[in-house]
């Protein structure tokens, strides 16, 4: 096989001597086999036809290049990616499962979401979706407690889970971390997590916020009859995570918060094949650097893929309402990502979170039903009463709605929410 194009705009290649095209990358009668790997890409070129920048997708993400050679040879053009469909700016690709080490994240992704955003013949492209085929699928351990398993571990089967994050996020000192915590369990909060940027911060050590965390869950629990978890954060060098993970084991600790993509998927299958009995709850931070240009980037669909096939037990998926960004119908695919059918791997666990508040909690319900976790910061410590108060709130919003309630009916007789609705008010 010899390559070649022009200099700014690679349209073509050669097999021996038969002229071969970005163009002849698409082949609108391809029939995917149950081995490929999808893709679905937004493609907008810039200056070439949407075919020919279809199939430079395809080409450079496969086995194509800008220039000619001479290195390449006949048996390579089997291991071509193809165009089967294009439909306006929709563009989906197939790719030979032999293109990827099926059990290396970091080389799926940079074979099909790499060096081809960069593409000067492409003004923007998106990776939209990604359908991994049983082959690499199998290759992963999954959720180790996916939905059900949380629910059996916190022994709530049939209402929203409820969390909070430690405000301020930053800057608390370990034992007033660890009394918010408390307050916040002994109020009605099924879940206290770290926030992202918290880790082993002189104000606030990794181990010394394990242990008297972990004593204020004991004692909530207690005093409660309730199971309570905490999610501390223990993202951070690979070989370090794997320490902290492991130390939370020990200290009695059931759950880990880590940032999986500013860690990377290559470290959180490290700790996932750990295979330790702890639920991992993952968080997003850094998403939007991909995901928030709806014509450029990597969807926030294809990265729930990627962790629920690795093995997370929750995830950050948008809100709808409250202060992200993402539309009802970005938020809904997300959620399909997380529960459809996956060979097999079991469903993980939705978390909207991000400027909630007990007056969001209708629309929350209506909108995910159920099986969603309810994580509020602000929303319960920004409460006028404290903490304790926030977080009875949120609960007496979920009370109310799961009993068709109207909140201002509710607020009659619960002071707590009836501030909280004063404070912030209601969604429609």
């Amino acid at each position: 096989m010899i390559v070649k194009g022009f200099k700014q705009l690679p349209l073509c290649e050669i097999v021996g001597v038969v002229e071969v095209r970005y163009v002849d990358f698409v082949n609108l009668k391809y029939e995917p086999s149950a081995t490929d790997v999808i893709c679905t890409f937004h493609v907008e070129p810039e200056g070439i036809s949407i075919k020919e920048a279809a199939g430079g997708v395809a080409a450079e993400s496969s086995v194509g290049t800008w220039t000619e050679l001479t290195t390449a040879k006949p048996y390579v053009e089997n291991l071509a990616a193809h165009v089967f469909s294009i439909k306006k700016s929709t563009v989906k690709i197939a790719y030979p499962l032999e293109l990827f080490e099926a059990e290396n994240v970091p080389n799926i992704l940079s074979s099909v979401a790499g060096n081809v955003f960069g593409l000067r013949a492409l003004k923007n492209l998106r990776l939209e979706d990604i359908e991994l085929p049983p082959e690499i699928l199998r290759r992963y351990k999954g959720p180790k407690f996916g939905i059900s398993g949380i629910r059996k571990l916190l022994g709530v089967s049939d209402r929203p889970l409820i969390g909070t994050i430690i405000k301020p996020k930053l800057g608390l000192r370990t034992v007033d971390h660890a009394k918010v915590a408390y307050e916040a369990w002994i109020g009605g909060c099924d879940i206290v997590k770290d926030d992202e940027n918290l880790s082993n911060q002189r104000f606030n050590p990794f181990e010394e916020r394990l242990v008297k965390t972990l004593e204020a869950r004991d004692k909530a629990e207690k005093e409660t009859s309730q199971r309570k978890v905490y999610m501390i954060n223990v993202t951070a060098e690979t070989n370090e995570m794997m320490k902290r993970a492991k130390s939370v084991l020990s200290q009695g600790g059931e759950y880990i918060m880590v940032d999986i993509l500013t860690c990377g998927f290559a470290a959180l299958q490290t700790l996932r094949n750990l295979d330790l009995n702890l639920a991992i709850h993952a968080h997003r931070a850094g998403h939007a650097a991909f995901t928030k240009n709806p014509r450029h980037g990597i969807s926030m669909k294809v990265m729930a893929k990627i962790a629920r096939m690795i093995g997370v037990d929750q995830l950050h998926i948008g809100t709808v309402v409250g202060k992200m960004f993402e539309t009802s119908e970005e938020v809904t695919e997300n959620c399909k990502a997380l529960k459809k059918e996956m060979n097999g791997l079991r469903q993980v666990f939705p978390v909207a979170s991000g400027g909630l508040y007990p007056g969001i909690v209708p629309a929350l319900v209506r909108f995910f039903g159920k099986d969603v976790i309810i994580q509020a910061g602000g929303g319960i410590h920004g409460h006028s009463d404290g903490t304790v108060a926030g977080a009875r709130a949120m609960r007496q919003a979920v009370d109310a709605t799961l009993t068709g309630t109207l909140l201002d009916e509710y607020a009659e007789k619960h002071r707590e929410l009836r501030i909280a609705l004063e404070t912030w008010g209601q969604s429609a």
